[in-house]
Parts: C-alpha cells; sequence; structure tokens
C-alpha cells in the first residue's frame, strides 16, 4: 500500500485536473471534424488497452475476477452516457462554462447520498447544495436565449453522472479499484464498438489523430493520476481542491478557442466553485471531530 502523503495526494490530483482540462479541450476541437461515436470509440479502446495490460501485467488474470459482473457492467453503461453527453455539450458549449456545470454533481451526489446511501448530511451542507445549484442558474440564466436547448446535454450528464457516482460509491465498499477501471472501459469499447461501422469516417490528417490519441491519453493519465492521489490522501482532504479543473477549463478556451467567460458566467462558476470548496473543507472538519470524538 502507498504511504500516505497529502502533499503527494494533492499534486497528484492537480495534474489529473489538469489532464481532465486537456481531454475536455482537445475533445472540444475533435469534435468539429468527427462523429461523436469515433471520438468515444477511441477515446475507450486507448483506456481499456492501456489499464487492461497494466492489470494483466501486474496481476494476471485473478486481478479481473469478480462476484458482482452485472453491477460492472452497468456502471460501465452509465460512464459511457457521461461521456456522450459531455462529448455533445463540448460541441456546442465553451470549456470553461461547460466544466463548472459538470462541477455540480458532487453538490448533487451530496443531496443524494442521504436517500439513497442513507448519510447524514447537516443543514449547512444542504445549504452549500443549494448555493451551488444556484451558481448553475446564474450560467445558465433560464429564460434567456444564450444557450437554449444545449443546456438539456450537461444538465442529463449531471444527472447520470451523479448516478454513476453513487453506484462508483457503494461498489467502492467492495471491489477493487484498477479491476472496476478495466470492466468499466471494456464496457465502453463494447457499447461504442456495435454501431461503430455506420459513423465510421476516414481521416487523412494526422493532427486529427494527435487529437484523438491526446484525448484517450489525457483519460487514462488523468483517472490512474486521480486513483494514485486519493490512495495518497483522504477524499475529505482533496475534495475541496477538484474544482480547479473549472480554472483549468477557463484557461483552455481562452487558449486554444480565445473565448472569455462574460461576468455572469464568472460569478456561477465562482459561486459554484465556492460551494464546493466549502463543502468539501466541512467534510474534513466533520472527520475530525469525529476523531476527536
Amino acid at each position: 500500500m502507498p504511504v500516505p502523503s497529502p502533499w503527494r495526494g494533492f499534486l497528484l490530483l492537480v495534474a489529473a485536473m489538469l489532464c481532465f482540462a486537456v481531454l475536455d479541450t482537445t475533445t472540444k476541437s475533435a469534435m468539429a471534424q468527427v462523429p461523436t461515436l469515433m471520438a468515444l470509440w477511441v477515446l475507450f479502446l486507448i483506456q481499456a488497452l492501456v489499464t487492461n495490460s497494466f492489470v494483466l501485467m501486474r496481476r494476471g488474470v485473478a486481478g479481473l475476477r469478480t462476484q458482482r459482473l452485472k453491477l460492472h457492467v452497468l456502471r460501465g453503461c452509465l460512464l459511457t452516457a457521461v461521456q456522450g453527453l459531455a462529448f455533445l455539450s463540448l460541441r456546442y458549449l465553451p470549456v470553461g462554462e461547460f466544466t463548472a456545470l459538470a462541477m455540480t454533481t458532487p453538490l448533487l451526489v451530496t443531496l443524494l447520498a442521504a436517500r439513497v446511501l442513507g448519510e447524514h448530511v447537516s443543514p449547512l451542507r444542504l445549504l452549500l447544495v443549494f448555493g451551488g445549484l444556484a451558481g448553475t442558474l446564474v450560467i445558465v440564466r433560464p429564460g434567456g436565449d444564450s444557450m437554449g436547448w444545449v443546456l438539456a446535454l450537461p444538465l442529463g450528464l449531471v444527472l447520470v453522472n451523479a448516478a454513476y457516482q453513487l453506484l462508483t460509491s457503494r461498489m467502492a465498499r467492495t471491489e477493487d479499484a484498477v479491476a472496476t477501471l478495466c470492466y468499466t472501459t471494456l464496457t465502453g469499447l463494447l457499447i461504442t464498438s456495435v454501431p461503430l461501422a455506420w459513423y465510421w469516417v476516414p481521416i487523412a490528417e494526422p493532427g486529427l489523430w494527435l487529437q484523438l490519441l491526446l484525448m484517450g491519453a489525457a483519460a487514462t493519465a488523468g483517472n490512474l493520476l486521480f486513483i494514485l492521489a486519493f490512495e495518497r490522501a483522504p477524499a475529505a482532504t482533496l475534495m475541496p481542491y477538484m474544482y480547479l479543473q473549472i480554472g483549468f477549463g477557463i484557461f483552455g478556451g481562452w487558449l486554444i478557442f480565445q473565448h472569455v467567460p462574460d461576468t455572469q458566467s464568472v460569478l456561477g462558476m465562482a459561486l459554484i466553485a465556492l460551494c464546493g470548496m466549502a463543502g468539501g473543507y466541512l467534510t474534513l472538519y466533520e472527520k475530525r471531530l469525529r476523531s476527536a470524538a
């Protein structure tokens, strides 16, 4: 087992958030040139090859044994839906705004955890959840025409991603994290492979292939770094810093697409980040109180 080190966990998490921002920025660029399903297939292909090769070399076939195959398949289906909605969202939305909306998932999970997982959620935590959701409303501005129907994509992503994270939380009690990642990527690869023949388009430009490969590499590295970070530092310590991804997303959108969010969007993003970070610090404080009791 890795030696716990909060600083190493923090640095690994920052690297993971940077990889996910690279994934989102590159995806937005590639989505203008290739079908969504084809991009998804390349993403899952690279992840499946890397993760399964790693497990087979380090643990052999025994590393893939499980008693809960149906749950692994369900998790893979949910992640495929999450990635598909993310790719479609990035086709139409700026990277920064998309990242901020997607980062409301932990807030929604907090709201659902009391009902689904039987966890205690304090009134202050509920207040932070509603504060983050208010930040979402500031970004989307209901009744306005700045985004329109496209908002259904990231909002649907948040709902599906919440179900994915709740299932992951339940499976983490009994299932190995790396084996779970293997089954998830294999399921995504199988789902996207079936209809691929109808959506495949020839790519003659080497630069576009490089973008697709970079997407797969960034997703694989991000997931691996994410797992390593949580092996070296408690989740409560790391959760507040996950919202750095919003800043990375804004920077990537400006660097590649010269997009700068307007004032209202920045305020909404800041509210989501502040409420999410405060929720993470509250978790850490409550954990310390329980340890001292």
